[in-house]
């Protein structure tokens, strides 16, 4: 991730030309450091770990079969997270890889290029970033700090969101990258956060990460976050269960 990083995402930064950068539709974009950085990372990943289904941002938009792999042991890497930052020549951007078997994440790495952190995390051995380990910790605001993506959500959902949810809590501008959103419920800095699109390679790494820091990554219904059901809408993330707890409550009064 680090040498990606270095000899293909950073000399690209604020250095695109307009050729370099596609529009695939729905709020998305992609660049050719995209493409350059998800070749580099599937190379590495099969290196490490031979044989394996690679599920990648870039090659599932060319190849959906590449879907299938979810289900199997299996590689997830999105090269750049909140590419839209990236293109625009801003922070935050990451890189996220995964490790799943039987669709549920049993290692994630987030990468932040600009920062140098480097987050990570193994199912039942806990978080670290930078090889220390680390406990979510909230903000400890009243009320607490949100996070809330409604850019993905559909018309109706989203008014009663912003008319029920959103006045308990005061809200921050998201990230548009969740490579950076789910440090900052462990760090202090956010306490809740919801997303409405569960894609692999957006959360596969950041909700193992953030439940293994002792935070909450889970389905509004409270069933754990499964790589294979990517097409099923809502996540809540949160610095610690009880504000967890806090705003699926809230949430389910909407159903």
């Amino acid at each position: 991730m680090q040498r990606v990083s270095r000899d293909i995402i950073l000399p690209r930064f604020r250095n695109l030309e307009a050729s370099e950068i596609e529009d695939k539709g729905k709020n998305e974009l992609v660049t050719v450091a995209d493409k350059e950085s998800e070749i580099a990372l599937t190379e590495g990943v099969e290196a490490i770990m031979p044989g394996l289904a690679i599920v990648g941002e870039e090659a599932c938009e060319t190849d959906p079969l590449l879907y299938e792999g979810l289900s199997r042991q299996c590689w997830i890497i999105d090269p750049i997270d909140g590419t839209g930052n990236f293109a625009g020549g801003h922070a935050p951007f990451g890189i996220l890889i995964a490790l799943a078997e039987g669709g549920r994440t049993q290692s994630g790495w987030i990468y932040d290029p600009l920062a140098e952190r480097f987050c990570h995390a193994h199912r039942g051995q806990g978080a670290w970033i930078d090889g220390e380990a680390v406990s979510a910790r909230s903000t400890g605001q009243t009320p607490p700090i949100a996070g809330i993506s409604t850019l993905f959500m559909k018309e109706g959902r989203r008014e009663k969101v912003q008319e029920h949810i959103a006045p308990n809590y005061t809200l921050v501008d998201i990230p548009r990258c969740a490579a950076e959103q789910y440090p900052r419920l462990a760090l202090g800095e956010n306490d809740v956060t919801l997303f409405e699109r569960t894609l692999p390679w957006d959360h596969a790494a950041g909700a193992l990460w953030l439940n293994e820091t002792g935070g909450k990554v889970a389905r509004p219904d409270g069933s754990e976050y499964r790589v294979d059901e990517w097409d099923r809408p809502g996540l809540i993330g949160a610095a610690s269960p009880s504000l967890w707890d806090e705003l699926a409550q809230r949430m389910e009064k909407l159903a």
